[in-house]
């Protein structure tokens, strides 16, 4: 049974910049730009389409003979146990229909009241799931996250399921998790869980054109994700971000074909006033819920946020939340270098697309960088867990080192982790952050040689290794090391990890290094130049950051 609706549908926030349809050369853009998405592997093919049904399927019957499980448990009774069952509901970039190959799958299991997140699905499922073992591996319940999640690979897909459990005693098949009644009596952390599925829905309930929007959205992801900007965790924006942001360009410009939704994309947001929040529609309060609602015009807290961008769903959130000054300065400098992709892609450039799509060359616009290893002694999977909780730490790391250096030196953090050839059970991963000086201060001319300004970060590191240390599942055997190292002292498995025609100008910067006095040094006292590992590793000692 469906829950009648409780409150009238949102309506799409603003007027229109242009209501202009597409014109013929739209239309052949568009068409170009879709290839290139294809060629990119922005589409799922038949075969991946049937597999990740297939995986629903079977997940969808191991969650049902779960609750039926723990129904019979509870003392209910046989016809109670018959009807007993969980939704499964996948949402983010598949319920969009923005999924490529080799997406993973986020799903929200709805289970009834009786069945608890901490004991019975991060107990009892993850206690079947393990037992599936030719379908299921690298199992890792994250009880702590902010939306509490159990991944797993199921056939080789990744999925990623979240769980809320719902006021009724047996969940209908048809449950409407649009309507706020569902949210009735619940707590903060399950309303987050179900947020997933309900933005997702009401985004595309606002966009004006379902297929140019996803269309556009393939796009922006492609491109986010080529210039190092898609990541959450990082500080930059995920999807559900980047998702928000097409729509809102969409509702401005509700005619447009998706090439010109791509141009306009960058053109608004190269404009935009931040911290203005982008919002699909108005803010919404219910007083008899009573969950907390993003509202800078209320909570002074919510007024600090840098990029706010507003989910649609009661109740409302900043999806941008992680963005810190560094990481906006460095979306910001992306967003522009994408308009003036396509203000090259208008005038008829040779690149055509590909303009917009160039990876950004991280390791050829840096000279210094810190270099941060996560190391295990126990195997792959437990450098998964570890590594996983070192990358949700380091962004605390940049802004400690922009705020130790009073600005003067300017962090931008590497989303991508690179993995060494393990040794036995020892598996290490490796994060980069560039270091470089300010814009005015890279026009000044170079101080001589011996005569640049240095910067001692051990208690900038110190504090960072403390913080990474109180890791509730830290254990012997999982270490971290904090660094400084140049471009021409980049480890082998990072140099074979980079492609394309520009390798050999990496390596000639690389060669050029020495001689080159505008890179920041990392300076701390003269007996730092021979510290060993141990006084990086442990979380008990005094961290030294040291030149190589």
């Amino acid at each position: 049974m469906a829950m009648a609706s409780s409150q009238p549908k949102q309506q799409m926030f603003g007027e229109p910049i242009s209501l202009v349809g597409p014109t013929p050369a739209d239309l052949e853009a568009t068409a170009e730009l879709e290839k290139v998405l294809r060629e990119a592997g922005m589409y799922e093919s038949p075969q991946e389409s049937a597999v990740r049904a297939e995986v629903l399927r079977d997940l969808q019957g191991i969650v049902d003979r779960w609750v039926k499980q723990l129904t019979l448990k509870h003392g209910y009774p046989d016809a109670m146990v018959d009807e007993a069952t969980a939704l499964l509901l996948p949402f983010g970039s598949y319920r969009l229909g923005v999924h490529g190959g080799g997406s993973d799958i986020d799903a929200l299991v709805v289970g009834p009241s009786f069945v608890d997140r901490d004991q019975d699905f991060f107990g009892v499922l993850a206690g079947a799931l393990a037992e599936a073992t030719e379908a299921v591996t690298d199992l890792q319940p994250v009880p702590g996250a902010h939306v509490p999640v159990m991944k797993l690979r199921f056939r080789g897909v990744q999925v990623d399921l979240v769980y809320a459990s719902v006021n009724l005693p047996v969940v209908p098949r048809d449950l409407d998790l649009s309507d706020r009644a569902v949210l009735r009596g619940l707590d903060h952390v399950t309303a987050r869980s179900m947020n997933g599925v309900r933005v997702a829905d009401e985004i595309l309930r606002l966009v004006p054109d379902a297929a140019a929007f996803r269309t556009a959205l393939r796009c922006v992801k492609l491109w986010a994700k080529a210039r190092g900007v898609y990541s959450n965790v990082s500080g930059f924006l995920g999807g559900v971000a980047w998702a928000i942001l097409v729509a809102r360009v969409c509702q401005l410009y509700p005619n447009a074909a998706p090439s010109m939704l791509v141009s306009r994309f960058f053109k608004v947001l190269s404009q935009w006033k931040w911290p203005t929040p982008v919002m699909l529609c108005d803010i919404e309060h219910d007083d008899e819920l009573g969950l907390p609602v993003w509202d800078g015009r209320r909570n002074p807290r919510d007024r600090t946020h840098l990029m706010p961008v507003i989910t649609p769903a009661y109740p409302c959130m900043n999806c941008t939340y992680n963005v810190s000054q560094a990481t906006q300065r460095i979306i910001k400098e992306q967003i522009q270098a994408g308009h003036v992709a396509c203000q090259e892609i208008a005038a008829g450039g040779d690149r055509g697309w590909g303009a917009l799509f160039q990876p950004f060359p991280f390791f050829r616009t840096h000279k210094s960088y810190l270099q941060v290893d996560a190391t295990v002694a126990g195997g792959e999977e437990e450098l998964r867990e570890w590594k996983g909780w070192v990358e949700s730490r380091l962004r605390q790391l940049v802004a400690k080192v922009e705020r130790d250096t009073f600005g003067e030196l300017l962090c931008h953090q590497n989303p991508r982790a690179y993995d060494a050839e393990p040794h036995g059970l020892r598996c290490a991963s490796s994060f980069f952050v560039g270091l470089s000086k300010p814009q005015q201060q890279r026009q000044q001319p170079s101080p001589p040689q011996g005569q640049q300004p240095q910067f001692d970060l051990r208690a900038t590191a110190d504090e960072f290794l403390q913080d990474v240390y109180t890791y509730r599942f830290w254990r012997p055997g999982l270490e971290l090391a904090v660094k400084h190292v140049r471009r021409k002292d980049l480890p082998p498995y990072v140099m074979h990890k980079i492609r394309g025609p520009n390798i050999h100008e990496l390596k000639r910067k690389r060669d050029d290094d020495d001689s080159s006095p505008s890179s920041p040094t990392l300076c701390s006292s003269s007996s730092a130049s021979s510290c060993d590992d141990d006084s990086v590793r442990r979380p008990s000692s005094r961290a030294r950051l040291h030149p190589t």
